[in-house]
């Protein structure tokens, strides 16, 4: 059973200064599960996690992982800009992008951002965009077909729109080291949120194998092999997690099995984690404001899928505990949905759980990675806050909520911003 990382009455304190809906974040288990990681990979002298910005890109958290050791996985002059405002620069930045425009090259190259480049195509405009091909160069490899392991077909990287095929690779490296290139790097993600222990060594294996044949055909040094992310978390409540100590193991293992006798034992193993990194230590904490009997059995929240639009665009499965609530039966079964004009707009269907009185708070588990930061603004809502709650147990306030002015800005071309700064201003007083 999944247990929140807050109380009721933790909460009941928090929203005396924030109001619901907000993210919180727990910065013990964030760092905790990080500290993890890297002692999971301390076996390899040069082992990086290159967190992804696009999970949840907030500064805050980024220096937290910062000061553990983590880089940036960045994909958007934004995430680069967030990065190097907490102090990224060079090496400890990993661009992975794909149809990528001039300027994001430009500002990475600036930083001395790792570039790993998406198609053999961007050889040339890289070239062209900067003027060079930096000495440190990574390529995003795609081996087509579907990708399996024991427990069946993981995903179809056949369908994918990233990555160069094997002999696109080998050409690319060649090509790359003509134009003056010494580094390499392997960038492979063949399959998404796998709660296994097993994808991580599996792919490990197969991209060990390919930097051996790569590195004895192109005579290209390849100095990294990037597993990217792909290690996910167990939404479902009694899903077994991944343990990442097994799965460094196993990477180690093909490591000694096969790079070691190749003599390529001093590559580095980069990880991309965003999901595995954050995920479990974010949770979407809003409040009961309606009940509606029809068909069905309703609660209405004031978060909607604004603030969380996994289960609205995925189906996903997020669990939601009842604070306060946690060890009454689950005994009701109810739909629960946010306020916008979308039926898809709910955050659990036909979901057992407890009695919901009005005002009650709702703990959405799991929300720590690609929640917030898919966020959007239909039906002119507002996105909530983001608060961290700290190791000693306070809470910082680490993004405000988005107000009517934050929404409007963008109307400062038209005249029609001066009578908006005057309703806001009138709804103010």
């Amino acid at each position: 059973m999944k247990k929140p990382f807050v109380t009721k009455e933790q909460v009941e304190n928090i929203v005396k200064d924030f109001p619901t809906p907000f993210y919180l974040y727990d910065e013990k288990g964030l760092v905790d599960n990080a500290k993890a990681v890297y002692d999971a990979f301390s076996w390899n002298k040069g082992f990086k996690e290159y967190f992804a910005v696009k999970a949840t890109p907030n500064p805050v958290l980024m220096d937290i992982l910062k000061g553990i050791g983590c880089g940036f996985d960045c994909s958007s002059q934004t995430e680069l800009m967030l990065s190097e405002a907490v102090g990224a620069c060079g090496a400890d930045i990993m661009f992975s992008s794909n149809d990528t425009p001039e300027e994001e090259f430009v500002y990475a190259d600036k930083l001395g951002a790792i570039i790993n480049l998406d198609d053999f195509t961007h050889i040339d405009f890289l070239e062209e965009t900067i003027g060079k091909i930096p000495e440190t160069i990574s390529c995003r490899y795609n081996p087509g077909g579907v990708f399996k392991m024991s427990n069946g077909i993981m995903d179809n990287p056949g369908d994918s729109k990233y990555g160069m095929t094997k002999d696109q690779l080998f050409e690319a490296f060649k090509v790359l080291k003509s134009k003056g290139a010494k580094n390499f790097g392997i960038h492979a993600f063949l399959a998404s949120n796998t709660v296994t222990n097993e994808y991580y060594p599996i792919l490990a294996g197969q991209l060990f194998e390919l930097a051996v044949e790569l590195q004895k055909e192109t005579e290209c040094k390849i100095a990294f092999i990037n597993l990217s992310g792909g290690v996910g978390i167990p939404y479902l409540p009694d899903q077994e997690g991944n343990d990442i100590k097994a799965i460094g193991e196993g990477v180690k293992e093909q490591f000694e099995k096969i790079l070691v006798p190749a003599g390529m034992g001093d590559l580095a193993i980069f990880t991309e984690m965003g999901r595995f990194m954050m995920g479990p230590y974010g949770a979407l904490v809003t409040k009961a404001i309606h009940e509606k009997h029809i068909y069905k059995e309703y609660i209405g929240v004031d978060a909607c899928a604004v603030n969380l639009m996994r289960p609205a665009m995925y189906g996903a499965y997020h669990h939601i505990t009842v604070l306060g609530k946690e060890n009454a039966p689950c005994d009701h079964v109810y739909d629960v949905t946010g306020s916008l004009c979308e039926n898809n707009d709910k955050f659990a269907i036909d979901r057992k759980l407890p009695e919901i009185e009005m005002g009650d708070y709702l703990f959405i588990h799991d929300t720590g990675a690609h929640g917030f930061s898919m966020g959007y603004n239909y039906n002119g809502k507002l996105k909530c806050a983001e608060l961290l709650l700290k190791e000693d147990g306070s809470v910082k306030l680490i993004r405000r909520a988005e107000t009517a002015r934050d929404y409007f800005a963008t109307f400062d071309c038209l005249d029609i911003a001066d009578k908006l700064d005057h309703i806001m201003e009138s709804e103010r007083n």
